[in-house]
C-alpha cells in the first residue's frame, strides 16, 4: 500500500515537473478556471486505522491492539463552486470500501471489521495561481460519514460501531489541465472526531477513532 503511493505520488510530481519546466507552451483548457459551477467525479484507492484511547497505558509486554491495515477503494462525484480565482468551496460525496482486521492482545484470533462508508466532505480549497498547465493546492473541511456496515443495534457483536461519524480532512494536490480535462491527483487525511465505539467486551479500550489515508484522482 506504502508503495503505491510512493509511485503515484512521484508519477504526478514528475507530471507536474514535466508541465512546469517541459519546453510545451500550449495552454489546455484556458477558460476552465472561468467557470461559476464545474462538476465531474473521482476515484482512488484508501487505507484505514485506528486510534486507540485507553482506560490505562499499554505496557511493553503488548497488551495494546493490533490492527491490520488493507487497501479500500473509493469512487465518488464532485461539485466544486467558484468563490474567487484562489478560492473553491467543493463537496465530494462518496462511496469508500474496506476492511481492517482487529486483533486483540494476548491472542491470536482475529476480529475482520468490514466498513462500506457513505463519505460526505464539505471542503474548501486553496490553489496557487495557475503555471502553464499546473496548479497546486491544499485542501481542508469537514465530513460526516454513513456506516452501511454498522452494527450499532446489534448486541450479539464483540465491538458495535456507531452508524453515523464525523470528521476533519485535511490534504494536498495538483490540477493538471489536459486537452480534454482537468486531472487532480490528491492525498488526504481523514481524522475521526466523535468516539466511533458503542461497545467492546475488552474493558481496557476507552474510545476508537478511525484514522484514514485517501489517494484520489479526479477528473473534471
Amino acid at each position: 500500500m506504502k508503495k503505491l503511493f510512493v509511485i503515484a505520488f512521484l508519477f504526478c510530481v514528475q507530471f507536474g515537473n514535466a508541465q512546469i519546466f517541459g519546453g510545451d507552451k500550449i495552454i489546455n483548457n484556458e477558460n476552465f478556471d472561468k467557470q461559476r459551477w464545474s462538476w465531474g467525479y473521482y476515484l482512488g484507492f484508501n487505507t484505514y486505522d485506528f486510534k486507540f484511547k485507553y482506560n490505562e497505558e499499554p505496557t511493553p509486554n503488548g497488551n495494546d491492539f493490533i490492527i491490520e491495515k488493507t487497501m479500500g477503494f473509493n469512487v465518488g462525484l464532485v461539485g466544486n463552486l467558484k468563490l474567487n480565482n484562489n478560492l473553491d468551496l467543493r463537496l465530494e460525496p462518496g462511496v469508500t470500501f474496506n476492511t481492517r482486521n482487529f486483533r486483540p492482545p494476548y491472542t491470536q484470533d482475529i476480529e475482520e471489521i468490514n466498513a462500506t462508508y457513505v463519505h460526505i466532505p464539505l471542503l474548501l480549497k486553496f490553489s496557487a495561481d495557475r503555471h502553464n498547465n499546473f496548479k497546486p493546492f491544499i485542501v481542508g473541511g469537514l465530513s460526516t460519514s454513513i456506516n452501511l456496515s454498522s452494527n450499532e443495534n446489534n448486541p450479539n457483536v464483540d465491538t458495535r460501531l456507531r452508524t453515523n461519524n464525523y470528521h476533519y480532512e485535511v490534504g494536498l494536490g495538483i490540477d493538471l489541465y489536459l486537452y480534454y480535462f482537468k486531472f487532480s491527483p490528491s492525498i488526504r487525511g481523514v481524522f475521526t472526531i466523535n468516539n466511533e465505539m458503542v461497545e467492546t467486551k475488552f474493558p481496557s479500550i476507552d474510545a476508537m477513532r478511525s484514522q484514514a489515508v485517501f489517494l484520489n484522482f479526479t477528473f473534471q
